[in-house]
């Protein structure tokens, strides 16, 4: 059987904050980061916990207007699941983590605020649902994403069988889910599931530029537009252009909207203030 993800437990003490979270670009744009670089960010219950509440934070902190999700050290985005944490669980301690995880993937896919996955290296298991339980994914040229849960007897269950088929051919989904052989960045994007690959040493630069455009642009447009999407996302044509409507209406007679007109024809920047929500 291929191993997936890093070769023996650490050894040494975990890092005092597991999430590691700073804020640039006027505190604006939030970068998350995983922190376990010696177990290639794989995931324990505290990880899981940390990360709730730095998504929590975040969503309540109006003048963020942009997340990104990264891994530190650099092997891996997250290999998923800490295997070794679980070696000696009871089933009820397994049954309680698989909670906490289900609590971080859904605060992740519920976050009002546009959130990048900046995935470089190993994006496995449960570290590849986090990265397709973001908005989209900007990838380095060594990233490789996988789901290996059928190699150790588990069907995958943070998401990956409900949302690679919607990133990816439904028969290429399933035979990732299937085999547990990962792919590459190259064809990740090649397929539709990556939008941008970079070389590895500029990844971050690129991602910051794009949630730095996103962050200049009105906060209340930028999460009403995504609500749109993934609310309508699915739904019959007409359902989905009311949900669409909706919130363009509501657009409409938003301050934001007063103002990104008026600056057009003055032309100047405008100035967007943060939500008041």
């Amino acid at each position: 059987m291929q191993r997936i993800g890093y070769r023996a437990p650490a050894d040494h003490l975990e890092p005092d904050h597991l999430v590691l979270v700073e804020y640039v670009a006027d505190k604006r744009v939030a970068i998350i980061t995983l922190n376990r670089p010696q177990a290639d960010n794989a995931i324990t219950t505290e990880l899981a916990a940390q990360l709730i509440e730095v998504l929590e934070t975040i969503a309540a902190r109006t003048s963020v207007r942009v997340a990104i999700l990264t891994g530190a050290g650099d092997r891996a985005f997250s290999v998923g699941g800490d295997l070794y944490q679980r070696k000696n669980m009871t089933h009820e301690q397994w049954l309680r983590q698989r909670q906490v995880f289900d609590r971080v993937l859904y605060t992740l896919r519920q976050l009002r605020r546009p959130i990048i996955a900046a995935v470089h290296g190993m994006a496995y298991g449960g570290g590849c649902e986090i990265a397709i339980s973001t908005d989209f994914i900007i990838a380095s040229d060594d990233a490789v994403f996988g789901q290996p849960e059928a190699m150790v007897g588990l069907s995958a269950g943070g998401g990956s069988p409900v949302l690679l088929p919607r990133l990816l051919p439904p028969g290429k989904a399933m035979q990732m889910l299937m085999t547990g052989e990962p792919i590459t960045a190259q064809d990740a994007h090649r397929l539709g599931m990556v939008n941008e690959v970079h070389p590895r040493a500029e990844l971050m630069s690129q991602v910051l530029r794009i949630a730095e455009q996103i962050a200049s642009n009105s906060p209340t447009a930028v999460q009403a537009v995504k609500r749109a999407l993934l609310m309508g996302e699915g739904e019959p044509t007409e359902q989905a252009v009311a949900i669409m409507m909706e919130a363009h209406w509501r657009s409409v007679v938003h301050p934001d909207r007063v103002e990104g007109i008026r600056a057009f024809n003055e032309e100047r920047e405008p100035t967007f203030p943060d939500p008041d929500f």
